[in-house]
């Protein structure tokens, strides 16, 4: 997952598939930056992907891992003369508790996995650790409590921030990952979070222009 001018030329869009979702727009900010917003409509959502294809038919890629309550993305520096298809899914589920890489685990826990769709915190991960690596890494790792997950997300809280934000998706199935640390997160905390997507938004798409 990731961690990222000219004249305005007006350009052709329209939605694949159906009518445009009220409130979700792609605006085409100059020929090569797109600006994405959506609502914040949604009070139990943990967040939003944001994706984008080139190709309607073919396999989206992840552009970010959004916070419940962030309602725009842009999308910058794109390839000129080139059609964007855009779409944003949000994303439910559990967090365990935080942790620092100098704390213990957060609690292990026993009995059978739970499904996420119920809304039960037994389903949050267990035993969530964040210990240092060599090469200034991270390494995380943790007990899977869920039987229906999509992923997992490893979200930081930095120091002085007001929230925990998304920074890396594992697969599901799996119990750990790593994760160079980066300039600014000393001290700063951890959780972990099983997720499962929502249904997608109908599709945007926007037509950049040409390059400087």
């Amino acid at each position: 997952m990731p961690r990222k001018l000219a004249a305005v030329l007006l350009a052709v869009a329209f939605v694949s598939g159906c009518g445009e979702e009220p409130g979700f727009t792609a605006t085409l900010t100059d020929p090569v930056n797109v600006d994405l917003s959506w609502p914040d409509d949604d009070p139990n959502v943990a967040g939003r992907i944001v994706e984008y294809t080139t190709d309607p038919h073919g396999e989206y890629t992840i552009l970010h891992f959004v916070p419940p309550r962030q309602t725009t993305y842009r999308h910058p520096d794109l390839m000129p003369e080139t059609r964007f298809y855009y779409r944003i899914r949000p994303f439910y589920g559990v967090a365990s508790n935080p942790v620092t890489t100098s704390g213990a685990a957060t609690p292990a826990a026993s009995g059978p996995a739970v499904s996420l769709r119920t809304g039960d915190r037994s389903a949050a991960p267990a035993a969530f650790r964040a210990e240092p690596a060599p090469e200034s890494m991270v390494r995380f790792s943790w007990a899977d409590r869920s039987s229906d997950e999509d992923g997992f997300l490893v979200e930081i809280k930095k120091p002085g921030a007001d929230g925990f934000v998304p920074i890396e998706v594992a697969d599901p199935g799996t119990t750990s990952a790593g994760l160079a640390s980066m300039p600014g997160e000393d001290g700063a905390s951890y959780r972990l979070r099983a997720f499962y997507y929502g249904p997608a938004s109908p599709v945007l798409d926007r037509t950049t222009g040409a390059g400087p």
